[in-house]
């Protein structure tokens, strides 16, 4: 036994990510006396601006952008009571097929192990009982999220610790529901074409494949107050439209594919930390 504390590294690509897959593990286990620490790999400078403004329209300025972000992001882990806030600060890619992946200095166009040391850099400083992030897909294609499910796996090669790792997920069953929500909200909202459906369908994992599911009803209160944090993205963000007692009702549970571990918890589990305390 050492005096370290139990320590939790989420690593995720852009501010408000932090909230929307992980935003319920933060804060339950900052409450239960865990060490969180959140890695965010992108400035979001891809982001909305002031009023709304869209990437690549007048008045876009992406470095704006990207600090007001930061404010609301460093706003958002106050609410979850976050440990330690690192920023890898590399510039936003944008969604896929945007002109911005292919930018110079954007996240994606950055060598993965340049990016990898660096991230294996913070490992080495926290040395986490528990890493998550994303899975090779980054759960819906971004590039941004693929990049840094990417670096992650590569920095735990160079750094050579065994920690439990997770990436993030959701369960069909929920994307289901997930569905009819967005229709209840958007009454003509158009139907998918087959392909988009398709897609769509692939999207998290059957209920029986996930390995962890996190009850984190108590904090969603917390988890809608850190995703309304950031009020500069709130026309993207779905979940705020619900209100909090609807949100709390469906975002109560938070889902992961265990992908390494060495303490042989049996699972499906209902902690991350099982097999450490």
């Amino acid at each position: 036994m050492t005096d370290r504390p139990l320590t939790l590294m989420a690593v995720h690509a852009h501010p408000d990510d932090e909230a929307t897959g992980t935003g319920g593990v933060l804060a339950r286990y900052a409450a239960e006396g865990i060490r969180t620490v959140l890695v965010t790999c992108t400035d979001g400078g891809c982001g909305d601006g002031p009023g709304g403004v869209k990437p690549g329209d007048p008045g876009h300025d992406p470095a704006a952008v990207a600090l007001m972000r930061r404010q609301e992001l460093e706003a958002s882990c106050d609410v979850l009571k976050v440990s330690d806030l690192e920023m890898l600060d590399y510039a936003d890619s944008g969604m896929a097929g945007w002109p911005s992946n292919d930018a110079s200095g954007s996240f994606w166009q950055t060598p993965v192990q340049e990016s990898a040391a660096r991230l294996a850099e913070l490992m080495l400083h926290y040395r986490p009982d528990v890493v998550v992030t994303y899975d090779e897909n980054g759960f819906y294609g971004h590039p941004d999220h693929i990049q840094a499910h990417r670096i992650t796996m590569a920095a735990l090669e160079m750094t050579e610790l065994s920690p439990k790792v997770y990436w993030t997920t959701m369960p069909r069953s929920m994307m289901q529901r997930f569905g009819e929500i967005m229709r209840e909200f958007h009454e003509d909202m158009p139907e998918p074409d087959p392909a988009e459906a398709a897609a769509l369908a692939e999207i998290g994992l059957p209920d029986d494949e996930i390995t962890t599911w996190v009850d984190t009803t108590a904090f969603s209160g917390q988890k809608f107050d850190a995703l309304a944090a950031h009020a500069s993205q709130g026309e993207n963000i779905f979940f705020l439209k619900m209100g909090k007692e609807r949100f709390g009702e469906l975002m109560g549970m938070e889902t992961f594919v265990r992908v390494q571990d060495a303490t042989g918890a049996a699972t499906p589990e209902n902690d991350l930390f099982a097999g450490l305390r």
